[in-house]
């Protein structure tokens, strides 16, 4: 019963004040919150030249530029119309762990530009990082798995945990047109909480599979997370989650988002959960290692960073 519930919940808003999402992190309230996106404002007021100084590395580390991101090629007749951040799980450059492909040092604004910046998002990449593993506990719970399944080393113990700052200038799209803020995808991996200042735009397709698609506004919710479910969890359960098609359209004004993605470790094999599958119900894609996917899913949508360097010239 409890899977049926969540099966038809492609997105939901997790409420902080929730006693089982609250409980390890009641340092997030809603004052810090402000506070991380006043932080991310200040970066993206910064002059082009000086954002372009910490453009994305190719461990996905850094600023990424409006256009840069194509997510529906399909339909899109440029890249979004949105600039990014990227901050995931610190690790030393001599650590050996750097050389996996997501992990390694952050590309941090100077101090001097952006007092406090590194420390705030390093404070919500932690704490964001509990509220994830708490929800993977419901998660699990609810595909007839122990509570802890997703904490283990090669899951969330070692996670690819990525925090991505998110600002749309003030375009309006027009999906006539092929104009998008953020093109329609679904996320790459276990889930996504999207934290949003009080400007509309997103929207969801319960029904991928429609002609044609009906999309649904979602209203902003302050104090307040909206969880994406991600591609793995799709391929974990066999399709009894599914992921959340979604898209965002700009309606002229600016807006702010933050999107922590949490997504297992680079070794973890992605393979259909014994309680999903059955001599009726066979997995339904073939297991796939996480770093390879999410390699794979990153190149596919991002410009060749190769196109900066010409710039440059």
């Amino acid at each position: 019963m409890v899977k049926q519930n969540i099966q038809t919940s492609f997105l939901n808003c997790i409420d902080l004040s929730n006693p089982d999402i609250n409980q390890s992190v009641n340092l997030l309230k809603q004052e810090f919150m402000d506070e991380v996106f006043a932080q991310s404002k200040k970066f993206f007021s910064l002059p082009h030249k000086e954002k372009m100084k910490l453009l994305r590395n190719e461990k996905h580390r850094g600023y990424t530029p409006i256009l840069d991101e194509l997510l529906d090629p399909e339909n899109q007749v440029h890249g979004d119309y949105k600039e990014g951040y990227y901050i995931g799980v610190e690790v030393a450059e001599d650590d050996p762990e750097s050389q996996k492909p997501f992990y390694g040092p952050n590309r941090w604004p100077a101090s001097d530009i952006l007092p406090g910046w590194r420390e705030t998002m390093e404070k919500y990449h932690h704490q964001a990082l509990e509220v994830g593993k708490a929800v993977g506990r419901i998660l699990a719970l609810a595909l007839d798995l122990n509570a802890s399944f997703f904490d283990g080393p090669e899951m969330l113990g070692e996670p690819i945990a990525t925090l991505r700052l998110l600002h749309y200038e003030g375009q309006t799209s027009d999906p006539t047109k092929g104009l998008y803020g953020a093109g329609a995808h679904t996320d790459y991996g276990l889930i996504t909480l999207l934290a949003t200042d009080s400007v509309s735009g997103l929207q969801i397709c319960k029904d991928r599979d429609a002609k044609p698609q009906i999309w649904e506004d979602v209203a902003p919710l302050k104090g307040a997370f909206i969880v994406n479910l991600g591609d793995m969890l799709e391929r974990w359960s066999n399709c009894v989650f599914k992921s959340t098609l979604h898209r965002v359209l700009g309606n002229g004004q600016e807006r702010y988002s933050i999107a922590y993605f949490i997504e297992p470790s680079h070794d973890c094999l992605v393979e259909c959960l014994p309680t999903c599958k059955s001599d009726s119900n066979p997995p339904k894609f073939p297991p796939i290692l996480c770093a390879d996917y999410l390699s794979q899913r990153y190149n596919d949508t991002h410009l060749d960073l190769n196109v900066y360097k010409k710039q440059q010239v």
